[in-house]
């Protein structure tokens, strides 16, 4: 009796262990591993967005992967670099879902890279405080999710790509097709803000009409929880300019003389925000109103206040909403560089000749940018200053006290999906029926990605589904990707791919 009350155990032990398993959590894992050689050689391409050779051996590499995969590849020409557009019809008359990624990477300094070179990528296991580099492999351990492949673009965005194409490979071994037909669209300026791209919607809407977005870039949640992003902020650009001597002068024959630009520039800048981080000109927030239900949103997204201090090392922190996420739903003002005269072994006793800050502003679905800017304007003629949106002539400079060069560029608005859409709840079903858990609905992610077109134009809904670590150093030295994201994304792409998506 007690041996098969011991079988009767272990049968329903392995039932429960089996239901317990995700189903593609295993093949996520062993798809992963056997496709590190290709992502690693995918990564070793140089993708500078400053450098257009840069992205023709991008562009040659994931034609082919796509092709590979059974896609029709177009390749869309705009006035900048092109678009790839990959689609293939898995069911006839079943909705289009589009997959927007870009393939570009910000700059990089060699030096500041802890490893070779930032497109040879490297996999390094966590320290204490640091990260060392182990062998290739140490990737058939068990125990190594938060073993991270460090190398640009490597989460930003080239990961995503890899996870993926990843799960469509698996799904094409196993003779099985995706549940709705797919386009996959590949920008490869992102990070120059698209500029090609609205204009390729105008030229290309056919090509480009789906019935769904979803947009694969971001990082997830800090908690690692699954996560669903239902707007982006968008941005624009300032550069000002303050402008003293007409060449650099003695501090020692001219100072309390000659008016320093860069007092002048500073004094700009710290007429713009309060102590407290909050913008100072007059309607910068205006029409951004958080209502109970916004605010409910908001709230179910779990706090992330100590895990950002911890993070940056900041004790102090803005005050422009009463929390983080708070916060993303205003548009912001931020100082991204300033430059005047020399500093550190080139510091010269000099009054400079002009004093430069570069300023962005991330634009919320509220937001007008031209009104943000003519505000900025407008703050500046009331600080005194005469703005102009050129070089100052030598009648200007004789002519004003006070001369500031302003000019500016808006990029790409901001957009925002409404939560509740069904294309939101479809989402939302499959990530909390695969993982038994509610995913982290993010109503405006701080960051921007140029697909506002898609939405404006094509009328089509965009959703986020980020993948990768929160932590992962994007667009800085030492970008790396976390194992374990890279096996959960593809895990969760197949999740995705094989739930029908019902358009009505």
């Amino acid at each position: 009796m007690k041996t098969i009350f011991s079988v009767l155990f272990v049968s329903l032990l392995m039932i429960f262990t089996l239901k317990a398993q995700r189903e593609f959590e295993q093949p996520a894992r062993a798809l992963g591993l056997e496709s590190m050689d290709a992502f690693k050689a995918f990564l070793a391409l140089a993708n500078d967005a400053a450098l257009p050779e840069d992205m023709v051996g991008n562009i040659a590499w994931a034609k082919s992967a796509l092709e590979e995969l059974n896609f029709d590849v177009t390749t869309l020409q705009t006035s900048a670099l092109p678009l790839l557009v990959a689609e293939q019809e898995f069911k006839k008359g079943s909705p289009t879902i589009a997959f927007y990624m870009h393939l570009d990477g910000q700059g990089v300094d060699p030096n500041k890279w802890n490893q070779e070179s930032p497109y040879k990528a490297v996999l390094k296991k966590p320290m204490e405080n640091s990260f060392q580099e182990v062998s290739r492999g140490k990737l058939n351990d068990t125990s190594i999710d938060d073993y991270r492949i460090f190398a640009r673009s490597s989460s930003d965005d080239k990961g995503p790509f890899l996870m993926l194409t990843t799960a469509l490979k698996y799904l094409k071994s196993k003779r099985k097709k995706p549940a709705f037909n797919i386009k996959i669209v590949l920008d490869f300026e992102e990070e120059k803000s698209s500029p090609g791209l609205p204009e390729a919607v105008k030229k290309y809407k056919e090509e480009l009409s789906a019935d769904m977005l979803l947009i694969l870039d971001g990082p997830m949640h800090s908690s690692g929880k699954p996560t669903l992003v239902f707007g982006f902020r968008g941005i624009s650009s300032l550069t000002l300019t303050t402008y003293g001597p007409l060449l650099p002068q003695h501090s020692g024959h001219y100072g309390n003389y000659v008016s320093n630009p860069a007092l002048d520039l500073a004094q700009i800048l710290a007429s713009m925000k309060d102590k407290e981080g909050r913008v100072l000109i007059p309607g910068f927030y205006d029409g951004i109103v958080l209502d109970e239900t916004t605010k409910k949103i908001l709230q179910g997204v779990p706090s992330e206040e100590q895990a950002i201090k911890q993070r940056t090392q900041t004790k102090r922190n803005d005050l422009v909403g009463d929390s983080y996420q708070e916060a993303l739903q205003f548009p912001s003002l931020n100082i991204r560089g300033m430059q005047s005269g020399w500093v550190g072994k080139q510091t010269r006793t000099i009054i400079p000749a002009t004093a430069t800050a570069e300023i962005d502003i991330r634009l919320v679905l509220e937001s007008d940018p031209n009104k943000l800017i003519d505000g900025v304007k407008s703050h500046l003629i009331a600080q005194g200053f005469t703005v102009l949106d050129h070089q100052p002539t030598k009648e200007e400079r004789m002519n004003f006290d006070r001369i500031v060069r302003m000019n500016s560029k808006i990029a790409y608005p901001a957009f925002r999906t409404d939560t509740e859409s069904k294309e939101g709840k479809w989402l939302r079903t499959i990530l909390s029926d695969y993982y038994d858990e509610k995913p982290v609905i993010i109503r405006t992610s701080g960051g921007s990605v140029p697909i506002s077109p898609f939405v404006s134009g094509l009328g089509i809904p965009a959703i986020g589904v980020p993948t990768v670590n929160l932590d992962n150093n994007q667009h800085s030295p030492n970008e790396n990707l976390r194992i374990g994201n890279y096996f959960r994304g593809i895990e969760s792409f197949l999740a995705l791919l094989t739930t029908q998506f019902k358009n009505n």
